[in-house]
């Protein structure tokens, strides 16, 4: 139906919008990172050209992602049968939110990484020097929460599934124990990179949730963290 007139048209677009967010779960993260990075450009007082290019690279991606979701919809309308073409219609939607979203790493790493690689030593330092009771608390806490979750879940394998993410622990414990051994700005932003790439792995495979993977993450970041501190105080 053709709008009546503009406001119609304003409504309409919003209602649009509305509703990537509301089903689409990578439109939900999208924004949320949107909301982390502005902030950040507010921390570090990031220059005007610098600001516009951070607003086109978080714009791109909300562009593709909401086309992407208008033509999964659609094809969906069309046929709920499966057809190589509209595979193929499918992936490349995607595939262009992913080259969006590999811009938009490319520019945050251009413009905050200057900036944020000279402070990073000293907040290795302040966190291996802070009182080792205080992680020890944190740490007591995430267990005794995840111990909370297992029996009152009950899911899961010991290798597979279930709650926490064994994997996300891992990958974030060895993420950790490279960032407080090497103190080095670019080795921190790639083994950060290949631990979230594990845990978008297990979401995307369903194997986890996202409330798993965070609780797996928080356990190894914390327990590395204690184990560091103790290892500093013995010396």
């Amino acid at each position: 139906m053709k709008n009546r007139n503009l406001l119609e048209s304003f409504n309409q677009a919003i209602d649009g919008l509305v509703y990537c967010f509301r089903t689409q779960r990578n439109m939900r993260i999208h924004g949320l990172a949107a909301l982390l990075v502005l902030a950040l450009c507010l921390w570090l007082h990031v220059s005007k050209t610098e600001l516009l290019m951070v607003f086109l690279a978080i714009v791109l991606v909300f562009i593709t992602e909401a086309v992407n979701t208008a033509i999964e919809v659609t094809i969906d309308l069309i046929t709920e049968d499966y057809h190589p073409l509209a595979a193929v219609a499918k992936n490349v939607a995607a595939g262009a939110v992913m080259i969006a979203a590999v811009n938009s790493l490319v520019t945050a790493y251009f413009i905050f990484f200057p900036r944020l690689n000279p402070l990073l030593p000293k907040v290795f330092e302040i966190i291996r020097d802070s009182p080792a009771h205080v992680t020890l608390i944190a740490l007591s806490l995430v267990v005794i929460s995840v111990i909370i979750f297992k029996v009152a879940t009950g899911t899961g394998r010991p290798l597979s599934g279930g709650m926490p993410s064994g994997h996300a622990a891992v990958a974030f414990a060895l993420t950790t124990a490279i960032i407080m051994i090497s103190q080095d700005g670019l080795v921190a932003s790639l083994s950060l990179l290949l631990s979230l790439m594990v845990v978008q792995s297990r979401v995307e495979g369903r194997i986890h949730s996202l409330t798993e993977v965070v609780v797996g993450s928080l356990i190894g970041v914390l327990l590395t963290l204690l184990i560091f501190q103790i290892a500093t105080l013995l010396r």
